[in-house]
């Protein structure tokens, strides 16, 4: 049987349309069933091919998003303020702190959109996942539909199998009795 065929009847038996009506993950999981290969990993998920720059803006969105950069960064300005606020003459950045303003806005200026650029990729890659899990679940959905059926036309099999020796049976145990009564 061709390839092509096949496909066609698994999708026809399996979805019930034609596999010219299937979209392109449809194809791919009949496409799989027919050649009975494994799934496998995403190659998009195994493979990191990040810029420096993209691979930057994710430690700096993993460093800015802990429980560590908050303590680090309140400990900076508790001692920021506190040295300002104390030192008098000696102090760099006076009440009312003009210049730790400034400082804490071009730090939220500057973090907040490498953090969104981390988030996108993120996002991204979460899509490609679910993509992949879909084809994975879709296949396992068919897969199973595909060993009800081989189970249904086996059980169908010996069932005729059955009703075929109890007639054997049947008959056979007709003759004995026939040529019984025709002994007594």
């Amino acid at each position: 049987m061709h390839a092509g065929d096949h496909n066609a009847q698994l999708a026809q038996a399996l979805l019930g349309c034609s596999y010219d009506e299937l979209t392109p993950v449809q194809r791919s999981v009949i496409d799989l069933i027919a050649t009975e290969a494994p799934s496998g990993l995403n190659p998009q998920l195994i493979s990191d091919d990040r810029t420096f720059w993209q691979r930057l803006a994710d430690t700096i969105a993993a460093v800015g998003g802990s429980w560590r950069f908050i303590f680090s960064f309140l400990g900076v300005l508790v001692a920021w303020v506190s040295w300002n606020a104390l030192t008098g003459s000696l102090a760099f950045d006076p009440y009312p702190f003009i210049f730790l303003n400034l400082v804490m806005s071009m730090i939220a200026a500057l973090q907040a959109p490498v953090i969104m650029m981390s988030q996108n990729r993120a996002a991204a890659r979460d899509r490609a996942n679910a993509e992949h899990d879909y084809v994975v679940n879709l296949r396992s959905e068919l897969e199973i539909m595909h060993l009800h059926d081989k189970l249904d036309a086996l059980r169908s099999d010996e069932l005729v199998k059955l009703v075929t020796a109890q007639a054997e049976t049947l008959d056979l145990l007709k003759t004995q009795m026939a040529a019984l009564a025709a002994r007594s």
